[in-house]
């Protein structure tokens, strides 16, 4: 008889959802983790860079305050004050989940894990092993290095560097125009750095819908952020004050000096040195391979998290974890077949939120398309919060009128992907949106008025 019946290797978001999980079904459960609980999103990801996004948010808004009537004539930023804030909220919240583990008793072994045999873990601190009928391997990801950019953890750093500055850098070049480098770039931009996001690809956001990169991009160089597209770092020269980045923008070469320079383009799987190997884990470039029931190669074995290479979202991890373990229970829970119906949030302002299809995937996949597109500037909720950049946009199928995708650049329209995932996940037709009656004044009008748009029936543009 083994010690415990799941054990899971990881307590980030999708680590310890399973383990809570697991314990609630009655399993006998164990959660191994080497550091701090909540992984790299809760302790130096997702959760104090939105601590910080919202320091950067109430900075904006203090700038503007005119805008609104409130005349502030002196105000001191101190960027340091903002990090200890957002220490202070990633303490509460590790705490927290701490708390919920103990609460639904499931045992904290603070430890680094690798696997023996496919129900055995050695435990490399203290030495000793602990055997499961079923393992969940939930160890994520990490920042991954490029020889071209050496990290100094000084002049050259990531998002984690980021986190704990003491002090704002004068000019900064954010590497990469994803997610973690355009979130930054709002942050810096806030608190007064000159700030470039150099991208190779030829847009920020590139793996978004064509007219949400369009939008940020003139939103983020009306604020003075400068983004350098179809770029790439030849090389690095660090110096004692300042770092120097030798550039290839379309085949032209040049150079640009900066205090500091932030590398936020890369992960790689936490898969080394875990035995993954020695008991026969497939793996796919470097990523742990699994079925649409987070299975591996190995029939007592899971994966979840960002050592899958799927979508490295919290959310994602956390509902790949409560599948994984529910499928062990034989729940026969519904199978993750489709990640693009993941919904997916960038937090700067205003935010990017998407789900489903771009309009270029939906075309490359044959479908015919209708879409309707309605602007902030005619929301009666934005032009009273003084917020109008962006729109909403649907894309339907042109046929049967389903909802294929939605894309949104606005503030908090990260609070609508609840709305419009039900509304994908049934299957949802652009005149059941546009019939839908929402309460007014609220932002959610915009994704009726765009369902409406692609009828040709909208009513405020």
């Amino acid at each position: 008889m083994n010690d415990y019946e799941v054990v899971v290797v990881g307590g980030g978001p999708g680590g310890y959802v399973a383990a809570i999980r697991a314990a609630q079904l009655g399993f006998k459960s164990a959660l191994v983790e080497k550091d701090t609980v909540g992984g790299l999103c809760l302790n130096w990801g997702c959760i104090p860079s939105k601590a910080l996004l919202r320091n950067a948010e109430v900075l904006n808004l203090i700038k503007n305050s005119n805008e609104f009537g409130i005349k502030i004539d002196t105000f001191t930023p101190d960027f340091s004050e903002a990090v200890k804030r957002s220490r202070k909220v990633v303490k509460k919240l590790t705490a927290g989940v701490g708390f919920l583990l103990k609460k639904n008793n499931v045992e904290l072994i603070s430890d680094a894990a690798v696997l023996a045999n496919k129900n055995e873990i050695q435990l490399q601190k203290s030495g000793k092993s602990i055997t499961a009928d079923n393992i969940i391997i939930a160890t994520g990801s990490n920042f991954r290095e490029f020889p071209n950019m050496p990290i100094d953890e000084k002049r050259v750093i990531t998002s984690r560097q980021a986190l704990e500055l003491k002090e704002i850098p004068d000019k900064i070049a954010i590497v990469g125009g994803g997610a973690t480098g355009i979130e930054f770039g709002y942050i810096f931009n806030a608190y007064g750095s000159e700030v470039t996001i150099i991208e190779l690809a030829d847009r920020i956001l590139n793996k978004e819908d064509t007219d949400v990169s369009k939008e940020l991009t003139k939103i983020y160089e009306k604020k003075g952020i400068k983004i350098l597209s179809n770029t790439q770092i030849e090389k690095l020269e660090v110096k004692d004050k300042s770092v120097m980045a030798n550039l290839i923008t379309d085949g032209k070469e040049s150079s640009l000096e900066f205090d500091t320079l932030m590398v936020a383009v890369g992960a790689e799987a936490n898969t080394k040195n875990i035995g993954l190997e020695d008991v026969g884990v497939e793996l796919d470039k470097g990523w742990i391979k699994i079925d649409k029931y987070m299975n591996t190669s190995v029939d007592n074995i899971y994966a979840i998290g960002d050592v899958t290479g799927k979508l490295l979202q919290a959310h994602v991890a956390s509902h790949q974890g409560v599948v994984a373990v529910e499928k062990i229970a034989g729940l026969n829970p519904e199978p993750i077949n489709n990640y693009a119906d993941m919904p997916r949030a960038i937090y700067c302002e205003p935010q990017v939120a998407s789900i489903g299809l771009t309009e270029e995937e939906a075309k490359s996949k044959g479908y015919k398309i209708k879409t309707g597109t309605f602007p902030l500037a005619a929301s009666g909720k934005a032009l009273g919060l003084g917020d109008t950049e962006g729109f909403s946009k649907l894309i339907f199928d042109s046929e049967i009128g389903e909802l294929l995708g939605a894309h949104m650049v606005g503030s908090n329209v990260s609070e609508l992907l609840g709305e419009i995932g039900i509304l994908k996940h049934l299957e949802g037709s652009s005149k059941e949106i546009g019939d839908l009656v929402h309460p007014h004044p609220t932002m959610s009008e915009i994704l009726k008025e765009s369902a409406l748009g692609s009828l040709g029936n909208a009513i405020h543009i």
